[in-house]
Parts: C-alpha cells; sequence; structure tokens
C-alpha cells in the first residue's frame, strides 16, 4: 500500500471513530427508507444518521432517531427508495454546460428542424457572430434529403439560412462535425484543402466539401473559431464558462447525480475546477482526466495531480487519450470493414507511439490512463498497449487503467480485460441509442457477439463502469439504467441483442460502486456503509423490483450530497 492509500485510511477511520463517539449526534437523519446499499444488506434497517458531512450509523428509525441532535434536519422519504448518489462514469462537464447554452439537437429528428433551428438563431445575432450547436446524429432521422453522400447532407440549405454567421455543429458523438459556407471560407477550406492525418473532410464527386468534416478535420475550425472567442473580452469568457458549468451543475443534481467523472479537460479547465473546489463552491464532487497532446502533457500533467482536494469535491488523477473516432461517423477503428463503406476500416486518430509515451507519463506520475477506444481495432492495440507497459512494471500494484466504451469487440479480447485489470468503461444508453445503425455498420455477427457486449465482460469477473458520454447523450442516468438492463429503444421498443444485458444489481453497482472503483474511490463512496461520504439518491421507484416500464417513470425526489439536500424534487 503506497502513502497515499494509507493516508487515506486513516482519514477514513479517524473520521468514523469520530462520528462513532458515543456523545456524537447525528446532524441530518433520513427515515421511513427502503434501503439498497449496493454491496451489503441491512436488516430492519430504515433510516440513516448523518454527521459532518459522512453516513454514520444505519438502522431502525427508533434507533436513528435516538441519536438525531437536537438542530437535526429529519428527512422523512415516505417509504421511498434510496441508494447512493448516481456517479457519471464518463461525461464532459463543460461540455454539458455548453450543450445546455448553446443549441442543441439531441432531440431532432430532421435535417429541416436543425436547419430551421439555425436560421432562427441567426436572425438573433449580429453579422459575424459564429453559432455552434451539437447533438445531430444522421443515422436517427426520419427522413434524409436526396442529396447526400452516406446520408450526410449537402450544407447548402444551411449556408442559405446563416449567410453571415459562421456555424459549426457537432455531431451526437462529437467527432464530426457540419459547418456553413461561411464558417468554411473563414477557415480557408477549398478543392486543394488536405485531409488531415487522422481525418476526413468529406466531398462530392466534383471535389467539393459537402460541410462535413470528420474526426481530425474538424481541427481544421479551431484557429477561427478561436480567433473569434478571443476577440471577446475576458469577462465575457469567464462568464460564460462559469455559466455553463452552473447549468450542468444544476442538472446533474436533478437527475440524481452527486459524483461526475469528466473525461478529459485541458489544464486551464482543470485550474479552475480546483479553485471552486477549493472555495467550495461545487455542489457536484469531480473527478477529472487531463487531456492534451503528448508534447503538452510532457513534463507538466504530474503538477496537475489532486486527490481530494475541497474536502473530496475534487481529484485530478488520471490522463485521457485516444486511439480511434465514433462508429456513427465512421471513425471507429476496425479489424475488417465497415460493412456500409466497404474497404474503409476508421480512423487511427492518434499516433499509437504517442500513446505509448503517454502511457507512460501515467506509470511515472501513478496516475491512471484511460484511453478512448470504440472499434475493436482499436481496443485490441489499447489492450496491447496497456499489456506492454503494465507487464513492464516492477511495482506489483492495483493500476486500475481504463478503456471508455469499448464498445465493439473482438471476443479473443474479451479474456485480456480481466487478465489484465482494466476496466470497461461503458455507456449503456450508446447501446440504444446507436441499436437501429450498428448491424448495418458491422454485420450481423459482430454487432452480436461483440457490440456492448456488458454479459461477456461480467461473466468474466471485469468491471464495468456506467455512464452517458453526455452531452453525447442525456446525462440522465434512469435512462442510461434502462438501456443496461433492457437493451430495448425507448421510442420503437427495438431490442438489440438481450442476451448481453445486465441484471438490476449489476446495472445499479455500475453506477455506484463500480463507478467508485473505476475512480480509486471506492473507499468513499458507491455504497451505504458508516464512514461514507453521505451522498445519496431518493426515488420515486425501487430500482430492483420495479417493472422495466416503471424505470423511466422513475423521479428524483432528493439528491444528497455532503450531508446535504441539493435538490428536492415533487
Amino acid at each position: 500500500m503506497n502513502n497515499t492509500a494509507i493516508y487515506r485510511l486513516m482519514i477514513v477511520l479517524i473520521l468514523f471513530l469520530a462520528s462513532c463517539r458515543p456523545d456524537s449526534k447525528f446532524d441530518m437523519v433520513i427515515i421511513n427508507a427502503d434501503i439498497y446499499a449496493v454491496d451489503t444488506l441491512y436488516k430492519n434497517a430504515d433510516a440513516i444518521g448523518i454527521i459532518q458531512g459522512r453516513i454514520s450509523a444505519i438502522g431502525s428509525k427508533e434507533e436513528i432517531m435516538e441519536k438525531a441532535g437536537p438542530d437535526a434536519e429529519i428527512v422523512d422519504v415516505g417509504g421511498n427508495f434510496v441508494m447512493p448518489g448516481f456517479i457519471e462514469g464518463h461525461g464532459h462537464y463543460s461540455g454539458l454546460g455548453n450543450s445546455l447554452i448553446n443549441l442543441n439537437f439531441l432531440e431532432s429528428r430532421s435535417w429541416e428542424e436543425i436547419v430551421a433551428a439555425v436560421g432562427a438563431r441567426a436572425k438573433e445575432l449580429r453579422p459575424g457572430e459564429w453559432i455552434v450547436g451539437r447533438g445531430w446524429h444522421q443515422e436517427k432521422w426520419d427522413s434524409i434529403p436526396k442529396q447526400n453522400i452516406y446520408n450526410y447532407p449537402f450544407h447548402h440549405r444551411l449556408s442559405e439560412v446563416s449567410p453571415d454567421n459562421p456555424v459549426i455543429l457537432y455531431h451526437a458523438s462529437g467527432h464530426s462535425l457540419y459547418a456553413n459556407k461561411k464558417a468554411m471560407d473563414e477557415a480557408g477550406i477549398n478543392v486543394e484543402t488536405p485531409n488531415p492525418v487522422g481525418g476526413e473532410i468529406v466531398r462530392s464527386r466534383e471535389g467539393d466539401a459537402i460541410g462535413v468534416f470528420e474526426e481530425r478535420a474538424m481541427n481544421i475550425f479551431k484557429s477561427a473559431y478561436d480567433h473569434y472567442i478571443e476577440g471577446l473580452n475576458q469577462e465575457a469568457q469567464d462568464s460564460l464558462w462559469y455559466a455553463a458549468i452552473q447549468k450542468a451543475e444544476n442538472e446533474c443534481l436533478r437527475k440524481g447525480i452527486t459524483s461526475f467523472q469528466d473525461a478529459g479537460s485541458p489544464f486551464n479547465e482543470l485550474d479552475r475546477y480546483e479553485k471552486l473546489a477549493r472555495d467550495g463552491k461545487l455542489k457536484v464532487r469531480l473527478w477529472a482526466m487531463a487531456r492534451h497532446p503528448v508534447e503538452e502533457l510532457e513534463g507538466k500533467v504530474g503538477q496537475y495531480k489532486k486527490i481530494n482536494v475541497g474536502n473530496h469535491f475534487y481529484t485530478c488523477n488520471a490522463i485521457k487519450s485516444e486511439v480511434d473516432g465514433a462508429l456513427g461517423a465512421f471513425g471507429a477503428w476496425l479489424l475488417e470493414p465497415y460493412s456500409d463503406k466497404p474497404g474503409f476500416k476508421g480512423q487511427n486518430t492518434t499516433n499509437i507511439y504517442d500513446v505509448k509515451k503517454i502511457a507512460d507519463m501515467a506509470m511515472a506520475n501513478d496516475m491512471q490512463f484511460c484511453v478512448h477506444a470504440i472499434g475493436d481495432r482499436a481496443n485490441r492495440v489499447v489492450l496491447d498497449v496497456y499489456e506492454g507497459v503494465l507487464s513492464g512494471s516492477k511495482q506489483n500494484k492495483d493500476h486500475r487503467w481504463r478503456i471508455e466504451h469499448a464498445q465493439h469487440l473482438d471476443t479473443v479480447d474479451i479474456p485480456r480485460f480481466a487478465r489484465l485489470g482494466i476496466i470497461a468503461s461503458m455507456q449503456g444508453v450508446h447501446c440504444t441509442s446507436d441499436a437501429p445503425f450498428v448491424v448495418k455498420r458491422l454485420g450481423e455477427q459482430r454487432a452480436r457477439l461483440g457490440a456492448y457486449a456488458w454479459r461477456s465482460l461480467l461473466d468474466k469477473g471485469v468491471i464495468i463502469a456506467n455512464g452517458t458520454d453526455a452531452p453525447v447523450e442525456d446525462v440522465d442516468p434512469l435512462r442510461s439504467f434502462y438501456a443496461s438492463v433492457t437493451r430495448k429503444r425507448e421510442d420503437s421498443g427495438m431490442t438489440f441483442f438481450p442476451e448481453q444485458k445486465m441484471t438490476r444489481q449489476e446495472a445499479i453497482k455500475s453506477y455506484t460502486l463500480g463507478n467508485a472503483y473505476a475512480a480509486f474511490e471506492d473507499k468513499e463512496k458507491g455504497s451505504i456503509r458508516p464512514g461514507k461520504l453521505a451522498d445519496l439518491v431518493v426515488l420515486s421507484k425501487n430500482l430492483v423490483s420495479c417493472s422495466d416500464d416503471d424505470i423511466l417513470k422513475t423521479r428524483v425526489l432528493y439528491t444528497i450530497v455532503d450531508g446535504k439536500v441539493m435538490f428536492k424534487g415533487n
């Protein structure tokens, strides 16, 4: 056990022993609770006593009320379901906030709907102001315009409604974007602009850009957009960022999320998160991965390693990288070609030598390494890198390195997750969200055996961390939970290879203790035990026993963080 682990254990023991002194009184009591603790069973227990933000005791209402302080907050939950607060296992915190400020197309069902929304926004802005949005997905529309390539419409209608405002609209996955003519002009795009390494400019037969830029080709717009942002005064820039973070925080609390694992932020955002935590201004606990190109991480990333800042409200102890893109945008890196794009195997977006260098940095700084891999080839390559680095380590320790998404696997690689102790950080809702096009992309056999293979991984003993990849999907954990246990779409009822679904208990664990374990925080959160942080959610339905349909009808009644009610529903 290293010094950091010993320090953590000592703090927990001190707090636990202090909370168990005979003269200690609870400052919050939860009564009439249907308690689901995740990793243990409390007989005849329907109440929880909390002292200074930590769970002190679980027992009967009579036992707990006897030790309630005179000013204790008594929360009567009326027999409703109490469980550890949901932990979002992979999302993008500032991205979620920005999606709540900018145009959001997650629910859009046609290109025409998107064009209309952009046109309406353009009328509100001055010429030259950029329009930004996210959430479109060409495979989820009810209809496709006749002029298209791989179901991508040409940009012309978009450009017509926004002639004076540059427009960039990110794909739901974040792995491609639409740009209008004004934005392409600002970025200097023409028929001679080459495809960057790891990216593609989708073109017509005549060689003209149709407006879609996949993977690394999105970076073509970075300089032009950054120049626009830099033209805003610093106060305006800061105001936009903090407004987005507050919206993300409120959205999480409203949906029962008490902790959020941020899947990759630059150093300037990490600095801001740390300051918010030190100033006591965070209401949702953040665990963040540092993300920069290898040359920017080198010699610097270790300075951003911070653990349990601001009473466990901020930790950065991981590094993020990626090796491919998303299946919907033809960016997932495959062993065999796409079934609907013959001869094309996807994109390797980061040089594997650079990924290996970042892995070495993670090892040198005793940080977790978390790599985005969606396609079966991408996952195999990451497992190869992990195996090489971890096997060469002289330290016989638990590293808990992660593969983010792990969506499409070759069956021979599934046992390797367990053998190497690699965590599969997957998103339940991606399965049902992507279901309509996965077989089209991969074919029946690959989709059946290796797509979102939760059952196969769990049966091998692999830890699964669950989440939504917000703002790629709605951050709502209940919708992702529903997808995890049914593999059924909410709209059409289409079921995607149900033999791979999770049990109710496994899905709850994947959203609580599994996510906590995946961040080295399972001693602090993820289950209801004395000494752990008092981060809880109260729900209107029992997620273990309610019907499948009732999962989607479940309401968040209370979100409790650090022993304080942060959200109260109806």
